[in-house]
């Protein structure tokens, strides 16, 4: 289970199969083991014949836990993912990121789109636009004594998912406090490569797809019936569209 210094910051990774490269950017207060290994993407990334590469985002998983939100905007994120394929030796990679990591993959297209063979926004599609609302409400969800004292659903659903997985609480904070940066409008419409949208019918994180979609040369959207934020991650259809995304690009 290998590590990596990114530009002062500890960073762990693991690779699975073989094939072209697949990098994979997981949510907010998740990791790559929770995100891509216990949802079987890996596995069905890797069967399809794919190099599938998974990291933990800073203050994620096996990671280094900054406490400091100046360390945890998306730019940097972006940067994190670039300085694994350097490290691995990868000059070029489709990258598939789920929410918050959707959000790190698009700046890591729009900052060195000659690295991003593919791009796939999963679990993110109007709101990378204009950002995601109650971030503080999340961070002090995150930071209360106990999660009964959390009076707001989706922030107590953030916070009981987070020590679930078992998370540092106090990163997380600082990371859901640096806010999330919207993406520019005109930098969309200069992306040239592949890009497929996938989110759930019923994602209001997500927000719904064809508005981001108009901003994207030639994006292909897949729009998950019936699924939300959570439950749209391991979807087979999900999966399936996925693949063939990466299959059909030359």
């Amino acid at each position: 289970m290998p590590d990596f210094d990114s530009g002062g910051v500890r960073i762990h990774y693991e690779t699975f199969g073989a094939g072209p490269p697949v990098l994979l950017l997981h949510g907010f207060a998740s990791s790559g083991r929770v995100n891509w290994v216990s949802t079987s993407w890996t596995k069905t990334l890797s069967d399809a014949g794919f190099r599938v590469i998974v990291m933990d985002h800073r203050g994620h998983g096996k990671s280094e836990k900054l406490h400091d939100e100046r360390a945890y905007s998306a730019p940097l994120m972006a940067e994190d993912a670039r300085r694994l394929l350097d490290h691995l030796g990868i000059e070029r990679a489709a990258v598939m990121g789920y929410s918050m990591g959707a959000r790190a993959a698009a700046f890591l297209a729009i900052a060195h789109p000659r690295r991003v063979r593919a791009l796939i926004l999963s679990g993110m599609a109007a709101n990378l636009l204009t950002g995601v609302g109650d971030s503080d409400v999340i961070a002090d969800a995150l930071e209360a004594p106990d999660a009964q004292d959390v009076t707001s659903p989706r922030a107590r659903g953030f916070r009981l998912f987070a020590e679930r997985v078992g998370n540092d609480l106090k990163a997380l904070a600082a990371c859901m406090r640096a806010g999330r940066t919207p993406v520019g409008e005109e930098a969309l419409r200069n992306l040239s490569m592949p890009v497929l949208i996938a989110v759930g019918s019923r994602d209001d994180i997500a927000g719904p797809a064809r508005p981001l979609a108009r901003h994207i040369p030639h994006a292909q959207v897949v729009v998950l019936d019936g699924r939300d934020h959570m439950n749209a991650v391991g979807d087979r259809t999900h999966k399936a569209a996925v693949v063939d995304f990466l299959k059909a690009i030359p």
